[in-house]
């Protein structure tokens, strides 16, 4: 079957955002869309896309949830071991990407990382699934495996461990924090005339631009 991805056209009409309408403060224009985008009820609309940087300089990306919003930090939990826990070791600054389509809105974080405290890791992680607490103990998350049934023994041996018994965190699981220096906004337009609002952290202070489409 041809694909003519090139004739995939969509016109944006929604919504409109200025520098006279964006909040002031970037975390609370932030919360504002996030809300707006829950009560729409859009597909994951914590879901964002984290970007980091290889040891060589190249981009990798990838899908994690927001788990936490708070003290400016945009928070998120994964195993320290796997290729985006090794990147952010290496260069603590990532870029994190919230797309919610049916808003026609994105936008654009990017900011230094540091790891959460050990308390508020451990109190996320007693807060998870049971099954996913067990996941996160066994998982070598990002190394190649030879196949699926490890995992699925290894999961039901550290289920056996731990009947009757808290799930305590591992140490190479927890979370990252990012402090957030760029926001952009983003909101679809017609004729591909978006607008765009950047705030930028300068002297402690956001200070806030409109971009070209």
């Amino acid at each position: 079957m041809d694909l003519h991805i090139a004739d995939i056209r969509k016109e944006y009409k929604k919504n409109e955002l200025s520098l006279k309408t964006v909040i002031s403060d970037p975390f609370k224009q932030f919360e504002k869309w996030l809300q707006e985008a829950i009560e729409a009820k859009v597909e994951e609309p914590t879901a964002m896309i984290v970007g980091t940087a290889t040891p060589e300089g190249r981009p990798s990306t990838r899908t994690v949830l927001l788990k936490g919003l708070e003290n400016d930090q945009f928070i998120f939990y994964t195993n320290y071991n796997s290729r985006k826990g090794q990147h952010l070791q290496a260069n603590p600054f990532a870029s994190l990407t919230f797309f919610w389509p049916a808003l026609e809105r994105q936008v654009h974080v990017e900011g230094e990382v540091k790891f959460v405290e050990t308390a508020v890791s451990d109190q996320y992680f007693q807060s998870r699934p049971y099954k996913s607490r067990l996941g996160a103990r066994i998982s070598p998350q990002s190394q190649i495996i030879s196949s699926r049934n490890d995992i699925k023994v290894a999961f039901a041996a550290e289920a056996a461990k731990f009947i009757g018994r808290d799930i305590p965190r591992p140490d190479f699981w927890g979370g990252f924090a990012v402090y957030p220096s760029r926001f952009e906004f983003w909101q679809g337009r017609e004729s591909r005339l978006h607008d765009r609002i950047l705030f930028e952290l300068k002297d402690k202070a956001w200070q806030k631009h409109r971009l070209a489409p």
